[in-house]
């Protein structure tokens, strides 16, 4: 540690790869520090840095970090002054180009080989780039720390200083089962097929992953995080990586954050590599696999489809993060699907996540982003949807309390038809039981009940009927089917009204080619 001078630089290794011997010793050198810049992508728990740094005006540390890891917008609004906002995958490039330059990195590999070489293990993602563009780089070897396969590796030849310690890697405990999260987790599960190449995030439980994934076949996975619930999908068979398209039959992340078990799975296994995240997260990367679908959750997300993303509950990875990497890779991908997560509260259900303005929260997707939106009440599409489509959208799957507020605060904001009046029926909350998707002569039909959003798509149905069909559905020549006249079949409560439509297509461009009111 003596040769970390004072108002140097100096990068950490990040999540569970974190060298906690090496951090504990930087900190109790503190006193000979003032204006030490801490740079690190995440800490997984409150180190000694952390505490020395939270100190009110504090001449020692400051810590620039790239995620604040799990905590509540209060948490958040006290540090936000360490943040930097920046995608993932832009990061090693300011390492490299000295936009930051790193004076030291504080490290931890596996023990090198015959050869000399050295794992990052468990955490690759930044760390590779900055051992790569720091002046002074020190090592802690650390037996438990596993052999990873890839890009992750570093030679002794590039390490100034080795220190040798052993001590278990950093783990997080599983995530609460949460009954919400396992709902989202049927609702979205249809919008995955067979074959796709998946990303995740932390912020689903391990639970709903299954309950989403469990009953596919040859799925693959490219993603900033490898965790507990994808091993455990490797293991059923779900997960096998022969149909990504490009680096077919790897299973390819950054980093992995979970238990003990999670790093013995990953240690030597030839079937997984790990690479720097200037590659995991770049969008024209992840838009070469087939089916690319990211899995992410959300904060917020107003009317007209602005998302935020800067803290959740138990959520380990935080802000900007690789969120609009994926976003934007999935979407260019062939098959490829952005979806988000979000339950419809915050607060013990007393404030919704959908809200008319994102005023006071940075906006961390935009709108033009935005495709697939799920909830425990539904899921919908917003890509290539009007602004009255999106919030009718929204409204529809956001928590039956707040509906008729958000109603009212769509029309004040002229993104709803001022003549357009709300129903009771609107707070019907979908049942998604009465789902069914058949298959006739090769073409997938699936029967549901109607929802709001199916206007547009019910007019059409009419509008392209021939005229003995009009007429003994309406039992008389009809020419027009404006909402006024058509509004009680849309628009019902599930329970006294339930209005039936047979739809093809993909989840938000469905065509309806049958419809009956019960």
């Amino acid at each position: 540690m003596q040769h970390i001078k004072p108002g140097q630089r100096v990068f950490v290794g990040s999540s569970c790869g974190e060298p906690q011997h090496l951090v504990k010793e930087l900190s109790k050198s503190s006193f000979r520090f003032t204006d030490l810049e801490i740079v690190r992508l995440l800490c997984i728990e409150s180190g000694p840095l952390t505490l020395i740094a939270n100190r009110s005006h504090s001449q020692q540390f400051n810590i620039r970090t790239f995620y604040l890891g799990s905590a509540s917008p209060t948490v958040i609004k006290k540090n936000r002054r360490f943040i930097t906002p920046i995608n993932l995958s832009q990061i090693p490039h300011l390492f490299k180009s000295k936009m930051i330059p790193l004076n030291a990195a504080l490290v931890q590999t596996s023990p090198p080989d015959d050869f000399g070489w050295m794992s990052l293990g468990v955490s690759v993602d930044i760390t590779l780039a900055a051992c790569e563009s720091a002046d002074i780089v020190i090592c802690q070897v650390n037996p438990n720390m596993p052999r990873v396969l890839g890009t992750s590796f570093i030679h002794v030849n590039d390490v100034d200083y080795i220190v040798e310690h052993e001590e278990d890697l950093l783990t997080i405990q599983p995530l609460p089962e949460l009954e919400t999260a396992n709902t989202i987790a049927k609702h979205i599960s249809r919008l995955i097929n067979d074959g796709s190449t998946l990303q995740t995030t932390l912020g689903v439980t391990n639970e709903a992953i299954t309950l989403c994934l469990a009953e596919k076949n040859d799925l693959g996975v490219h993603s900033q995080y490898l965790t507990n619930g994808l091993m455990r999908l490797f293991a059923m068979g779900v997960i096998t990586n022969k149909k990504k398209g490009y680096n077919r039959g790897k299973l390819v992340a950054g980093s992995a954050v979970g238990s003990k078990i999670l790093y013995d799975f990953i240690d030597d296994n030839p079937s997984i590599e790990f690479h720097s995240s200037d590659y995991i997260n770049n969008p024209s990367i992840i838009a070469r696999h087939n089916s690319m679908i990211s899995l992410n959750t959300a904060m917020a997300i107003d009317l007209t489809g602005q998302v935020a993303a800067d803290a959740l509950p138990y959520n380990n990875y935080t802000g900007i993060n690789g969120l609009l990497d994926f976003t934007r890779g999935a979407a260019m991908s062939k098959g490829g699907k952005s979806i988000l997560m979000m339950t419809s509260t915050s607060d013990g259900g007393e404030k919704s996540r959908i809200i008319p303005t994102l005023k006071d929260i940075a906006v961390v997707v935009p709108r033009g982003d935005v495709q697939f939106i799920a909830t425990e009440y539904g899921v919908v599409n917003l890509f290539g949807k009007t602004l009255q489509e999106r919030a009718m959208a929204l409204i529809s799957i956001a928590h039956p309390d707040f509906r008729d507020e958000l109603f009212s605060k769509a029309k004040e904001l002229d993104l709803i038809d001022i003549g357009r009046k709300f129903k009771q029926a609107i707070k019907g909350v979908y049942p998604l039981k009465y789902e069914e998707t058949v298959n006739i002569n090769g073409t997938f039909i699936i029967f549901r009940p109607a929802r709001p959003i199916d206007e547009r798509s019910i007019q059409e149905h009419y509008y392209t009927m021939n005229r003995p069909d009009i007429v003994s559905r309406f039992f008389h020549e009809k020419k027009s089917f404006v909402h006024d006249q058509i509004d009680t079949t849309f628009e019902i409560d599930y329970i006294n009204d339930l209005t039936i439509v047979a739809t093809i297509g993909e989840l938000g461009f469905e065509k309806t080619v049958s419809q009956a009111a019960i």
